[in-house]
Order: C-alpha cells, then sequence, then structure tokens
C-alpha cells in the first residue's frame, strides 16, 4: 500500500520526477539550476543527490542548447525532461521545437521518435518581472506533432507528467506556477499515469459548460460556486490537454447544456479559446442555446506586477459572461 501524502502542485511534480527516475535508467533531466540547487521553484530538489550528475544535469543560461541537446537525446534513445525556467525563455527553443522535435517520427519515417518532455512553469499571478508570466500555449498547440499538456492540480500534475514522460513523442508540460503552492491535494506515489488527450469533468451540471485549464479552473470554479447559489447548474471541464484536444467530451458536455463559456488567461486572440469555440459552433450549432463566450487575458503584453491580476480573468467577469449566455445575449 503506497502512502498518500498531501502537498502542493510543485511537490507533485518533484515526486513524479522521483518515480519516473527510479522506474525508468533512461530518464534523465536537465536545465538551469536543476542540480545541486533543486531550480528555480524547487522542483527538482533531491534528484541530483538520489541519481547523480550523469542524470540530472546542470545546463549554461541557454535555451536553445537545452531544446538541442533534449532532441538529439530522445533521438539516441534516452528520455530527458528539460526544464524551462519560465516560459518566456521557451521561445529561443522554438527552431528545435518546431523543426526537429515535432518532426522527427514524420521525418524518419518511424524510424525515430521523440520521447523527450520540456516543463515550463506557465502564466500569471505570481508578480514575477516580465518574461516570467506568459500564456502563450496557443503557439505551441499549433504545431503538428507536439502534445501540450496543462495539469491544474498536484494529483493530475503527479499523474500528467508521468504519462507525459512514458510518451514517445515530444510533449511541453505547462506548470501554472499561480498554483505552484496555492493548493494542496492528497496524492498518492503509486507510479499511475493518468490518460493523455483527456479532459477531466470536475463538475457535473444541465445549464452551462465551463472550459478551462490551468490556473483559470480556480476562478472558474469559484464561479460555478457562486453561480450554483443561484440555482444554475455549471458542468466544468478541465481539458487538461490542449493539444490533441478531447473534442468528444467537450462537445458531449455542450450538447447536454446547450451553452458553453471558456476561459483562459491567453490573449483573446487566436487563443485556445477560439479554438474551442469554432469546434462548438461547428458541430452544435442547432443545439445552443446562446453565442458561445469567451473570458480571457487582454490584446496585449501581461502587464507588471501592479496591474497584473486586472489582466487576468476573475470571477465577475466569469460570472457576466455566464449571466450573458444564460440570458441568451449575444453582446
Amino acid at each position: 500500500m503506497t502512502e498518500r501524502k498531501t502537498i502542493c502542485m510543485v511537490e507533485a511534480v518533484n515526486l513524479a520526477l522521483h518515480r519516473a527516475m527510479a522506474d525508468d535508467p533512461d530518464v534523465v533531466v536537465l536545465g538551469e539550476d536543476v542540480g545541486p540547487n533543486g531550480g528555480v521553484f524547487r522542483a527538482t530538489v533531491g534528484l541530483h543527490e538520489r541519481f547523480g550528475f550523469r542524470r540530472v544535469m546542470d545546463t549554461p543560461l541557454a535555451e536553445t542548447l537545452i531544446t538541442g541537446i533534449a532532441v538529439g537525446m530522445a533521438a539516441q534513445g534516452l528520455k530527458p525532461v528539460a526544464e524551462i525556467q519560465f516560459m518566456g525563455f521557451i521561445y529561443a527553443g522554438m527552431e528545435h521545437l518546431i523543426s526537429h522535435a515535432s518532426r522527427l517520427r514524420s521525418r524518419t519515417r518511424g524510424r525515430l521518435s521523440c520521447p523527450m518532455v520540456m516543463r515550463t512553469p506557465h502564466g500569471g499571478g505570481i508578480h514575477a518581472p516580465e518574461h516570467h508570466g506568459e500564456s502563450t500555449e496557443a503557439l505551441l498547440a499549433h504545431i503538428p506533432g507536439l502534445r501540450v499538456v496543462v495539469p491544474s492540480s498536484p494529483r493530475r500534475a503527479y499523474g500528467l507528467l508521468l504519462a507525459a514522460i512514458a510518451d514517445p513523442d515530444p510533449v511541453i508540460f505547462l506548470e501554472p506556477s499561480r498554483l505552484y503552492r496555492s493548493v494542496q491535494q492528497q496524492v498518492e506515489d503509486d507510479g499511475q499515469p493518468l490518460p493523455l488527450d483527456t479532459c477531466f469533468t470536475l463538475r457535473e451540471g444541465a445549464d452551462l459548460t465551463l472550459v478551462s485549464w490551468g490556473a483559470a479552473l480556480k476562478e472558474t470554479l469559484e464561479t460555478a460556486n457562486r453561480l450554483a447559489e443561484e440555482g444554475i447548474s455549471c458542468e466544468v471541464i478541465d481539458v487538461a490537454t490542449l493539444k490533441p484536444l478531447d473534442s468528444a467530451t467537450i462537445l458531449a458536455s455542450v450538447g447536454k447544456t446547450g451553452r458553453c463559456v471558456i476561459v483562459h488567461e491567453a490573449a483573446r486572440s487566436y487563443g485556445p479559446g477560439a479554438e474551442i469555440a469554432a469546434l462548438v459552433q461547428e458541430q452544435l450549432f442547432y443545439s445552443l442555446h446562446a453565442p458561445v463566450q469567451r473570458v480571457t487575458g487582454f490584446d496585449c503584453v501581461i502587464p507588471y506586477a501592479r496591474q497584473e491580476m486586472a489582466w487576468l480573468p476573475d470571477v465577475q467577469s466569469i460570472y457576466q459572461a455566464c449571466q450573458q449566455v444564460m440570458r441568451g445575449d449575444d453582446q
């Protein structure tokens, strides 16, 4: 019987890394300060001491190098888990992700795959400087061959990270930094992965479907509780894997409720919410009681700390969108 521990999300990530490295000698970790220092958020604490410098590698401050090395390792049979300290630094590695990691299986007609994971903190709300609060998951989800995963709780972080490490193709694992230490949950270190490419229904309802992922689920669930007090029953869907998208779960829910509000931190234009809204409109047009609504970040760079929280979707803005959908308004 494995022990259940009450831990936060960053501790769940650490637990999954320990488990994966213990179970599979081909799993290696690399990134800036991931060794003795344990990473900028301490997600890799204890790995260097337990598994040694050959499997837990500190790298220079060079995201292009980290990504390129991870692709090379994966092509040769290792399972690298690369850490980029903040999502705003991932852009230097996009050349390798787009031109090589995502195409290796196709390029070699299946002779080679690219079983790598790239972990990075994601999203705002921690009062960090520029480049430390990005929500640009749409850039990555647009690339064929990349799987994009966003956990929203310690338990899902543990199970989804194990699944990502075991996956034979590249996975971008976006960890909501706002949730790193703000939410605790019982997690059993049983080595059991959770399914990728699957939405999770966090709350069942009959009147309205709320679709979200990552840190924005906190405010989404709070809004669902508020609406329940008014007699409005909300179904809450955690997308979890943005690419490939589990469209069946979303469509089944909206087909039942006839209403949909999508919530995400990313900027509104060309964001993942637009893709989900288009899917719902295309497949369920005649089942909708009101137009699909989106509650998102703004089409500007995320502000500095003083105005940061005003940029992020809050309970009031989600609530207002839900009320609009319940009335059937299109304005």
